[in-house]
């Protein structure tokens, strides 16, 4: 997967991360451990895991010294069982120990997302319905995380504002409804973007359907509300069901025929993979 190298947003995080850690050098590294000393470092599973970001850890080994290797015999997206060493990193010990703590934050991290979608993924097998994500993501992070999604198993929602319109409940009220949203926003956009509304109320769901929506977000709904929801939308529109759904049973979700589940919790709330890095010095 090529996607961290010649991107600029993930270089810039990169060298962010590695700066914030590093500061003026690595003190208890450089006076405890010779520059001439080489270390070997295995990657440990402590739990089981879908794996992201390898290629992101070799990268940021690679920007603090070239002559650093890193391998692994999996790939993003594999899922690894409690206890396997999953990769290896060999090269100078002064930079590849200076290197360990930002190389596991990301991964971690990543991990921790990835293992989280297919979670839900899973749940949801054998419906119609599509796990995506939101933007609440890590500031700077969206690009990684919402890559993390997809190797999970899950879709992006939008990945910024420009990438099409979804009217929420705000833009209802300062533009005074839905029908007034959806007429303002046809006549400023493209034809080639969609419309979105999110709703709360059936009242809500009719005035969007009369606006023409082309997608209609069901927010904070039960399940039998939804359920009468997408019938009352018969395929006139694509249904996603949004609000809290990291807290709720996917599988009763997808039962009410919804398209689309978005999950907050896959980005904002996941909690990190757990993973340790083991030297050996010769």
């Amino acid at each position: 997967m090529n996607l961290f190298y010649n991107n600029p947003q993930v270089e810039s995080l990169i060298n962010l991360a590695l700066s914030e850690d590093i500061g003026t050098g690595d003190i208890t590294t450089l006076s405890t451990i010779p520059s001439d000393k080489t270390a070997h470092g295995r990657f440990i599973a402590k739990e089981d895991m879908v794996i992201c970001g390898l290629d992101l850890a070799e990268h940021i080994f690679a920007k603090l010294d070239g002559g650093i290797l890193f391998k692994t015999d999996a790939k993003d997206g594999d899922f690894i069982e409690k206890g396997t060493v999953f990769a290896t990193v060999d090269g100078n010990a002064q930079n590849v120990l200076t290197g360990e703590r930002t190389a596991l934050n990301f991964m971690q991290r990543l991990t921790g997302i990835a293992t989280r979608t297919r979670e839900a993924v899973r749940e949801v097998e054998g419906t119609k319905a599509k796990i995506t994500d939101t933007r609440k993501t890590t500031p700077g992070m969206r690009v990684l995380e919402k890559y993390a999604v997809r190797v999970g198993g899950g879709t992006n929602h939008r990945f910024n504002l420009a990438d099409g319109v979804l009217i929420k409940d705000n833009h209802i009220a300062v533009s005074g409804g839905i029908v007034n949203a959806v007429r303002n926003a046809r006549n400023t956009i493209p034809h080639t973007l969609k419309i979105e509304v999110e709703v709360e109320t059936k009242e809500q769901l009719f005035e969007a359907l009369e606006a023409g929506a082309d997608i209609i977000m069901l927010d904070n709904m039960s399940n039998d509300l939804m359920r009468e929801c997408v019938d009352i939308i018969d395929g006139r529109a694509v249904v996603e069901a949004s609000g809290n759904m990291g807290e709720k049973s996917l599988r009763d979700v997808a039962a009410t025929g919804v398209d689309i589940i978005s999950i907050g919790a896959l980005t904002h709330t996941v909690k990190a993979a757990d993973i340790s890095l083991k030297f050996s010095i010769s």
